[in-house]
C-alpha cells in the first residue's frame, strides 16, 4: 500500500526553512545523504519555523523553556545527492496541553520531489525542573492559530498513525 503525501508543488507553497545544497560531507558510502543529515537539516527547518509561534531557538537560555522530541516517525521518498538543492517546509497538525504534532517534508528542489518526510511528537519543557510543562499562553494562542491555518490547506497530511497527541 502507498500512501499518498501532498504534492511537491503544494508543499512549495508553505514558507521553506533549512535551505541549502547538499554538501559533499553529508554524503555517506551509498553516495546519497546520511540519515542523519535527513534527520539534522528537518529538524533546523523545524526549530527555524518555530520562531514564527514564539519559540525562539534560544528559548531555553533566554526564557527557561525548550522543546524536546518524544517520537518521530520517518519515510524516505527519494535519494538526497550532493549538489541537490533542498528546503524543509512544515505543518502543525494539532497540540495538547503539553505537546505538539507536526510533520516536516525535506523537499528535492532540484528535481522538484518529496525526498523525506517526518512526522514528530515533541514535548514543551521546563529546563529547570527537566519535565515537561503547559505550553505558555502566547506560545498556545500561536500553535492554535497556526493548527488552524494549516488545517485549511486544500491537502492533509498523511500520517503514520504509530504517534498521537496524549
Amino acid at each position: 500500500m502507498t500512501t499518498a503525501h501532498p504534492s511537491y508543488d503544494e508543499l512549495a507553497a508553505l514558507p521553506a526553512y533549512a535551505t541549502q545544497a547538499v554538501p559533499t560531507a553529508f554524503e555517506d558510502i551509498n553516495g546519497h545523504l546520511n540519515i542523519r543529515h535527513y534527520v539534522g537539516i528537518a529538524s533546523e527547518g523545524l526549530d527555524e519555523s518555530l520562531v514564527d509561534v514564539g519559540i525562539p531557538q534560544n528559548w531555553p537560555t533566554v526564557a527557561g523553556q525548550g522543546v524536546f522530541s518524544a517520537e518521530h516517525h520517518m519515510t524516505y521518498l527519494s535519494e538526497l545527492r550532493t549538489g541537490d538543492k533542498i528546503s524543509a517546509r512544515v505543518r502543525v497538525v494539532g497540540r495538547s496541553e503539553r505537546a505538539a504534532h507536526v510533520v516536516v517534508y525535506l523537499l528535492d528542489d532540484s528535481h522538484q520531489r518529496v525526498s523525506y518526510v517526518m512526522e514528530e511528537i515533541f514535548l514543551h519543557i521546563d529546563m529547570e525542573s527537566r519535565r515537561s510543562a503547559p505550553w505558555p499562553d502566547d506560545v498556545a494562542g500561536a500553535l492554535d492559530r497556526r493548527i488552524a491555518a494549516d488545517g485549511e490547506l486544500s491537502w492533509q497530511p498523511a500520517l503514520s498513525g504509530s504517534m498521537a497527541l496524549r
